[in-house]
């Protein structure tokens, strides 16, 4: 046999209490459009304050189906109880309004009257405290966490509690004093005061002035709280917030085509609205497909204003032609002016509307061009970062958005664009095929079309970002060349003056000595001539390191690949072995990327000879797809972790840099150094061309 615990029973009933709930409700409502069909011959009297329940209860009914099937999804989710038990107040108002007109007009004695018209006149009073708590409460099931908020929301539901309290315990003879509204007889003779509090009339009438008021408040606060929850709330919060302004838009046009219209179908619109408003409701709370509010949000107002419109062209021209015209005339020219104006109207509304709910996303010619405009009043790559996210965060509604932008050298550009609240999803940002940063927004519900439209957005940010930073880097290039000309006029002004200068000057001295002592003393003119000659000597080899320091001659005389062989043959003696290779075809090389190349080559030579404590060191030369591959491998101890690179690598990098190429220094797993260095020909031909 089962064994079932306590708490088992009690889960049950919970389960089928949403069900009870809703039997209950169509019963009732089933019950009431009996009585009113059995009530459809009586005249009641104005003054008894009895209106057909069936509308009420109907309204009631639009409430506490949704409710139901929100409380079988959430069971103790405060909105769903709420929305629940409000429909239910009102289904039961309605089938009070039903049984007073009964047991009073048509089936006079009827027991349960004197119940049902005080349940209908006076606790359903209650029913205006269903919708300010329902936004109160809307969508999380709790009241506002901020303490103001809470405290306003507290003191707003008291007030809208008071006039039904009030109505509850005010004596029958003191409300009809107070409202001027003199009961029928057959009213008058029932006992309305189960809980009235006999005190002296001049004390109500504050009390229910204060009561009348407090309605004016409930709902004044509840709307500024909604407000404050969309300003703070995160975007799948505010995209539930939208689900009940549609509401409140939908119940604006259905109210307003209400008072057009008789009233039985205008009692019939306010429960289509009521209904309307309750699905939104559950729709939000459950979070169903909830980013389906924008769009959705939008075409209402489109067509709502539109209706609207149609509806005044023909208040006007029937107004304004009527006398005139006919009435189907009249028709015809309001047909025809709405028919002319529509179409364009309908247009510009929809992207009126569209740009308020959605940003200008719908019109990606307009974000491009705002971008545009943004980015070309920027000054520099920092604010055109800041521009792009600006853009974004109008574009697309957001309330966060952070740019990740790669610089040239390592450097990482960040800028941020309001506060992050709520998810947040990356998307990765490219430029030529390329990754060079990322994009982070609050935002999750992006269209695969929003996503391609940010894409195309940041590249194109990107791109100016990284024109611009090219274009920063070029004045400095240039500043540094004519700085490094400048250095090297120097320099060479100073090796002349300083050094050949004295030195030649020094030479034409000893001459001159010795070609005066040539008849006196031969012997010391010989030796002071043999002096002069070693003085050349040294004078040619400043000469030839001044040549070589600004272009090896052996690469004029050699060529590239025979300059760097001979170049490495000057190792050798240190014990190195140095194995040089590459296609003895190399060509007519670039004179800038020569340079480059036998510098590097010669500043990584040195570097292992000095550092690796290597024995054999492997340099290869070629040229692929335009570019000039430099390699120099050797077996040595390798770069540790610890070592902080010094001048020599920067060197290297910053030649490789200057000519648009780059190098990389890595320590392979199997040991060792390797330096590879890629130098474009094309860029450093145009350089020359220019130069």
């Amino acid at each position: 046999m089962k064994n079932v615990t306590p708490a088992e029973p009690t889960a049950a009933r919970r389960s089928h209490l949403p069900g009870m709930l809703a039997v209950t409700a169509v019963a009732l409502t089933v019950g009431t459009v009996g009585l009113d069909i059995r009530n459809g011959g009586v005249e009641v009297p104005s003054g008894a304050e009895l209106d057909p329940g069936w509308t009420v209860a109907l309204i009631g009914l639009a409430q506490v189906l949704p409710g139901v099937l929100l409380l079988r999804r959430l069971p103790r989710h405060s909105v769903a109880w709420v929305l629940t038990v409000s429909g239910l107040v009102w289904v039961l108002d309605g089938f009070a309004a039903g049984w007073a007109t009964y047991a009073i007009y048509v089936s006079p004695g009827t027991p349960g009257a004197s119940a049902a018209h005080w349940f209908y006149t006076r606790f359903g009073a209650t029913l205006l405290l269903g919708l300010p708590l329902l936004i109160l409460l809307f969508p999380d099931g709790r009241l506002p966490v901020a303490r103001l908020w809470r405290r306003l929301s507290v003191i707003s539901l008291a007030l809208t509690a008071l006039l039904p309290t009030v109505f509850m315990v005010v004596p029958q003879a003191v409300l009809t004093r107070y409202l001027a509204l003199p009961l029928p007889p057959e009213i008058a003779r029932l006992a309305f005061d189960p809980f009235s509090v006999e005190l002296p009339y001049g004390f109500w009438p504050p009390i229910l002035k204060i009561a009348y008021s407090g309605i004016v408040v409930s709902l004044v606060v509840p709307f500024a709280v909604m407000v404050h929850r969309y300003r703070v709330a995160d975007p799948d919060r505010r995209a539930q917030i939208r689900w009940l302004m549609w509401a409140a838009l939908v119940d604006m046009f259905v109210l307003l085509l209400g008072y057009m219209l008789p009233s039985e179908l205008s009692v019939a619109m306010l429960g289509l609205a009521i209904a309307l408003t309750s699905s939104a409701v559950v729709v939000a709370v459950t979070k169903y497909r909830l980013y389906g509010i924008d769009r959705l949000l939008s075409a209402t107002a489109l067509y709502g204003i539109l209706a609207a419109l149609v509806i005044l062209v023909d208040i006007v021209v029937f107004t304004a032609v009527g006398t005139v015209l006919d009435e189907r005339n009249a028709a015809l020219a309001a047909l025809a002016i709405v028919a002319a104006v529509y179409i364009p109207l309908r247009t510009w509304l929809m992207r009126v509307v569209r740009r308020l709910v959605r940003g200008s996303r719908e019109d990606p010619y307009a974000t491009v061009s705002t971008l545009a405009k943004r980015l070309e009043l920027a000054t520099d790559p920092d604010e055109q970062l800041i521009a792009v996210a600006r853009t974004l965060a109008d574009a697309f509604r957001l309330s966060y958005v952070r740019v990740e932008i790669e610089r040239p050298r390592g450097r990482r550009s960040v800028v941020e664009y309001g506060s992050p609240r709520g998810p947040s999803v990356s998307l990765p940002v490219a430029y030529r095929a390329e990754l060079v940063g990322r994009l982070v927004l609050c935002r999750t519900d992006l269209t695969e079309r929003d996503q391609q439209l940010l894409g195309d957005l940041v590249r194109q940010a990107a791109a100016a970002a990284r024109a611009s930073e090219l274009s920063t880097d070029l004045q400095r290039i240039r500043a540094q060349l004519v700085v490094a000309r400048e250095e090297e006029r120097r320099r060479l002004r100073r090796d002349l003056h300083d050094g050949l200068g004295p030195n030649l000057g020094a030479v034409a001295l000893r001459i001159e000595t010795a070609r005066n002592l040539t008849r006196t003393s031969p012997a010391e003119a010989e030796r002071i001539l043999d002096q002069t000659a070693a003085e050349v000597a040294t004078v040619m080899a400043d000469i030839r390191q001044i040549v070589h320091d600004l272009r090896p001659p052996a690469l004029d005389e050699l060529g590239l690949l025979r300059a760097v062989r001979q170049q490495a043959d000057r190792f050798r003696p240190s014990g190195l072995e140095v194995v040089v290779t590459g296609d003895e075809a190399l060509g007519v090389l670039p004179a800038a990327v020569e340079v480059a190349a036998y510098r590097i080559v010669s500043e990584a030579l040195a570097n292992v000879v000095r550092h690796a404590c290597a024995s054999r060191c492997d340099i290869a030369l070629s040229v692929n797809e335009g570019v000039l591959d430099v390699l120099v491998r050797d077996d040595g101890a390798g770069i540790g972790v610890d070592v902080i690179a010094g001048v020599g690598m920067f060197s290297l990098r910053e030649r490789a840099a200057e000519l648009g190429g780059d190098c990389e220094i890595i320590c392979p797993a199997d040991g060792g150094t390797l330096v590879r260095a890629r130098l474009p020909l094309e860029q450093a031909a145009e350089v020359v061309d220019v130069s």
